[in-house]
């Protein structure tokens, strides 16, 4: 079975540790890169400055209240680029206001699930995520 490559493009630690638990839960092998700010995210996709060994994920979780550069910015650049449209972009966010959840899909990206408050729904949500996205969905190359 094949590793799957995730990049969480997260600032908030309590939520990136929530995250990995879950992860941890699965029935998927993954591996989990970790950016905590929206120019980091794109110098990882982009292969620039330290991240030039990066691997290309198969999904990218991304947070739209980050540092440097928001999550819709974020989110446009991917979904701009030939080489990195095709991966599919959950937005996992606390926002639940409708205008961001317009803008998100206004930017092609592929989900957009609220953060649950409990920490107990938090995980089942990441687990769901999991569960559709990498075992029901086929992933492109």
């Amino acid at each position: 079975m094949k590793t799957v490559h995730i990049l969480l493009v997260e600032d908030n630690e309590g939520d990136i540790v929530l995250t990995l638990d879950a992860f941890e839960e699965s029935k998927i092998r993954t591996n989990i890169s970790i950016v905590k700010n929206g120019n980091d995210a794109l110098d990882f996709l982009f292969k620039r400055n330290k991240f030039v060994d990066a691997l290309r994920p198969d999904l990218i979780l991304l947070d739209i209240n980050l540092p440097i550069f928001n999550g819709h910015d974020v989110l446009k650049r991917i979904k701009q680029d030939p080489s990195l449209k095709k991966i599919p972009v959950i937005m996992l966010t606390t926002s639940s206001n409708q205008r961001d959840i317009n803008m998100a899909y206004e930017n092609h990206t592929n989900s957009y699930v609220t953060k649950p408050i409990d920490m107990d729904d938090f995980m089942k949500a990441v687990l769901k995520i999991e569960e559709f996205w990498l075992q029901l969905s086929k992933l492109a190359d």
